[in-house]
């Protein structure tokens, strides 16, 4: 009997063990990354993975060497261009929000690509990304304005 319990003792460890190892960053604080810099490969690509369709960011790009300084996410992702619009936007902003002197994200998706610069996203907004002090505060904001198709679609016109 104590071989037994022994061994169920040891299955359960070896349990609790691996699922940490394969447990989501996906709820991680993302604004533990607040005013990182693009030439920092790892907060970029840390936050680029725990955003929308992280699961499907195939690689990303620093441009670093000169100003404007700015970032390029390929996607594999075959999705609705209203999905494609949101999804940069709701990145945008994050990236926006986090990364001190990124001035512009390129988002390449398998069929479209779209450019936003910080200038036009907190034009659109009102409002200065950088202010946003934790992670439920801009997620709030974001979905406020993704609600309204037509304003998505302007973005972009």
């Amino acid at each position: 009997m104590r071989k037994i319990i022994n061994f169920l003792i040891f299955l359960l460890l070896i349990m609790l063990f691996l699922s940490g190892c394969n447990a989501n960053n996906k709820n991680g604080n993302l604004f533990q990354y607040k005013d990182s810099f693009v030439g920092d490969n790892s907060a970029v690509g840390n936050i680029a993975n725990q955003l929308r369709s992280g699961e499907n960011l195939e690689g990303f790009e620093l441009k670093t060497k000169e100003k404007p300084y700015g970032i390029i996410l390929n996607y594999d992702w075959l999705e609705s261009e209203q999905n494609y619009k949101e999804t940069a936007i709701f990145n945008a902003t994050f990236l926006f929000s986090l990364v001190q002197n990124v001035d512009w994200i390129t988002f390449n998706f398998d069929s479209r690509e779209y450019k936003i610069t910080k200038e036009n996203l907190q034009e659109w907004y009102g409002k200065e990304l950088s202010e946003f002090k934790n992670e439920d505060e801009l997620r709030k904001y974001i979905q406020e304005y993704l609600k309204d198709e037509n304003k998505v679609n302007q973005f972009f016109n």
